[in-house]
């Protein structure tokens, strides 16, 4: 019965597996592994602008990336404010650049959620929908370019099966709050134009 029952267990996990490397051949240019420790890292700049950002999803190419900014959302009643990366459920999304955990989070539009403050103030660095947190990670943790931050899923308004980062960049002074500020195309920071 325990053989039957190991035997099983390995059968799914191979299962799963092969259906997480499927999704992968699916996107376009995808990588043929995941890797957290291979971010592009490209630093901030220091003069008023966010500066190319390294890739916040891990094992993603920059020609992954798509312009969505101003799309239109709920039947047009808003755009959208952010770039959406695909990728499989799961996936490891990574700190796209320095600063502090300002807020971990959970809403209705954003699902689950991470805001990272640059180490000026000036900016912060928004997460959404994402399927859960890294282990350890918690407000008022620094994190560096790379860094760990949570997993690629579908909470909130993304969406059932809808596997995507939502990632925002808002332009804040250091008084405002990590709700406050005015958001800002996060497309061509990704993509290093």
């Amino acid at each position: 019965m325990a053989r039957r029952l190991g035997v099983g267990l390995l059968v799914a996990v191979l299962l799963l597996l092969g259906a997480w490397i499927a999704a992968l051949k699916l996107l376009p240019d995808a990588p043929a592994s995941v890797s957290v420790s291979a971010p592009e890292a490209r630093p901030v700049a220091d003069a008023g602008r966010a500066g190319p950002l390294a890739m916040p999803v891990a094992g993603l190419p920059r020609e992954a990336v798509r312009e969505s900014w101003g799309d239109p959302r709920e039947n047009g009643l808003r755009e959208h404010h952010g770039t959406d990366i695909p990728a499989p459920l799961g996936t490891p999304v990574v700190a796209a650049a320095p600063g502090v955990v300002e807020k971990l989070w959970n809403s209705a539009a954003g699902g689950t959620t991470v805001y990272v403050r640059s180490p000026k103030k000036d900016w912060i660095y928004y997460y959404a929908h994402l399927s859960g947190y890294a282990p350890g990670l918690r407000e008022r943790q620094v994190v560096k370019t790379g860094d760990p931050i949570g997993f690629v899923g579908d909470t909130g308004n993304a969406g059932a099966g809808n596997y995507h980062l939502h990632f925002g960049l808002t332009r804040t002074t250091p008084d405002q709050h990590w709700y406050e500020g005015r958001d800002v195309d996060p497309y061509p920071y990704l993509v290093g134009s």
